[in-house]
């Protein structure tokens, strides 16, 4: 098989506080499909990193007294780590402080500029910190940002550049006519399609350096810092070395670029950014992903109530597949899920503790027990249904595929009781058992992009022959 270029990617998270579950569901549904794409040979390219400039971040600093450069240099650390907490694969981690990204940031904005996207004009609007955006009347609730109820608006007056962002409404939905796959699930492409087709407003994409001070300066003037989202969302082709690297044409010219978001930043991704390439005669990205929202207990998370969900608690109970498991299986590919720990633990022990936990001791054991030597697993053709929940990037309906499986060899199990049949049919026995390790050596293959760590456990127990020292699932 060629080694098609793929390139994949997440947003970038504010490094303000430490990573929420949410981002914790989105970079490893990404990691996922990496892996997933790397299985059938392609040549993956997968991106992930923090996005560190605006209000939102300078206030933080500010309130414990440190440079933001400083404040940044502790946050990004809880970032990092989850680099192995959950076992994530990708290539490239950006910063948006890094030098690299600071001068894309800059030549996209002197691009945009110089094809006549952009312009200077004075403005008063309401300002919410928290979504780092103006927010106007019309979408406001009681007055305040939908997406932050509680947090009062910033009403600033200030001489801002502007985006032309209102002379790509044609385009955009010429662009989403031409690919009915561009944005998934489809629901989310009607929204945009809908949100675009109302008339698009130039946005603002400066702020005062003497109001917000941590920022990109804008090109030629040093009064102004680019607005955090037009510097954030240009990281998708600086981490690629844009412009002119061969990564940039390899994977973005050349490849297919997919992008991971949450559906608060549909907008952003499927219309703004696109809006933004097209104005700098760059190519649009290929698809953009929108996953739903986590809650708990049916509410939105928040310190207040005191049911925000810290995946490195998780992991550090349960292990790092078993929160892979709940994220990628137990919640809804692109509708909202809902994250309790009494949920995650019933799943848990049903599903991997009792289920494949325990069905790898029981076929193990009968091999160590039966087989004089190890089965040889070798590579297997992925199966259709799996193929095609992948390409539509539908990973419940993947795991669901996976756990099935696991549940026929439960069955298979039940029904012919190798395990006693063995002290009257040896050879039928034997042949059962065999075909058992045989299967679970095809669940093995099928783990590998989802639960990449019980994939190599199990693989490495058929190998020696031995049921596991210790359950890979321990109940709890």
């Amino acid at each position: 098989m060629g080694k098609n270029p793929f390139y994949i990617t997440t947003t970038l998270p504010y490094s303000n506080a430490k990573p929420h579950i949410g981002f914790a569901m989105e970079v490893v549904r990404a990691d996922a499909i990496a892996r997933y794409k790397r299985l059938l040979g392609f040549d993956v390219f997968f991106n992930t990193g923090t996005d560190e400039h605006g209000m939102k971040i300078y206030q933080r600093a500010k309130e414990e007294g440190k440079e933001p450069q400083e404040f940044l240099d502790e946050k990004v650390k809880d970032f990092w780590a989850l680099r192995e907490k959950l076992n994530l694969s990708y290539d490239k981690f950006i910063r948006t402080t890094d030098k690299d990204h600071v001068a894309s940031a800059q030549e996209l904005w002197k691009i945009c500029d110089k094809n006549g996207y952009i312009y200077k004009k004075n403005y008063r609007g309401f300002y919410c910190v928290g979504c780092e955006m103006f927010v106007t009347e019309k979408d406001m609730v009681n007055g305040e940002c939908p997406h932050h109820p509680g947090e009062k608006l910033v009403e600033i007056e200030e001489e801002n550049y502007f985006f032309k962002y209102s002379a790509f409404t044609k385009k955009l939905l010429e662009l989403y006519e031409k690919n009915p796959n561009f944005v998934i699930p489809d629901f989310r492409l009607k929204e945009i399609k809908k949100f675009v087709s109302a008339g698009l407003e130039d946005f603002s994409i400066s702020r005062v350096r003497e109001r917000m001070p941590w920022g990109v300066s804008v090109p030629g003037d040093e009064k102004h810092v680019i607005y955090v989202w037009f510097d954030a969302l240009a990281n998708y082709i600086s981490t690629l070395g844009w412009p002119g690297a061969k990564n940039f044409e390899k994977y973005w010219i050349h490849g297919t670029p997919v992008q991971y978001c949450g559906k608060d930043n549909l907008h952003f991704q499927a219309a703004r950014w696109q809006a933004m390439l097209m104005a700098a005669d760059l190519p649009p990205s290929s698809q953009i992903i929108i996953d739903g929202f986590i809650t708990s207990g049916g509410q939105k998370m928040s310190k207040s109530i005191g049911n925000v969900i810290d995946p490195a608690e998780v992991i550090s109970l349960y292990g790092t597949d078993a929160l892979r498991y709940f994220l990628l299986r137990e919640l809804s590919a692109f509708e909202d899920g809902d994250f309790t720990m009494d949920k995650f633990k019933e799943a848990y022990n049903a599903n991997l503790a009792n289920g494949l936990g325990n069905l790898v001791s029981r076929i193990m054991k009968m091999a160590e027990d039966h087989l004089s030597e190890p089965v040889n697993i070798g590579e297997i053709k992925l199966p259709d249904e799996y193929k095609k929940s992948f390409e539509g990037f539908d990973l419940q309906r993947a795991s669901d595929f996976v756990f099935r499986k696991v549940n026929e060899m439960d069955k298979l199990i039940q029904e012919t009781e190798p395990f006693k049949l063995v002290k009257t049919d040896k050879p039928a026995a034997m042949k059962i058992i065999r075909d058992l390790v045989e299967k679970l050596g095809e669940v093995v293959q099928l783990l590998k992009p989802l639960l990449p760590g019980t994939a190599e456990l199990i693989l490495s127990a058929i190998n020696e022959n031995k049921k596991p020292a210790k359950p890979i699932f321990e109940r709890k």
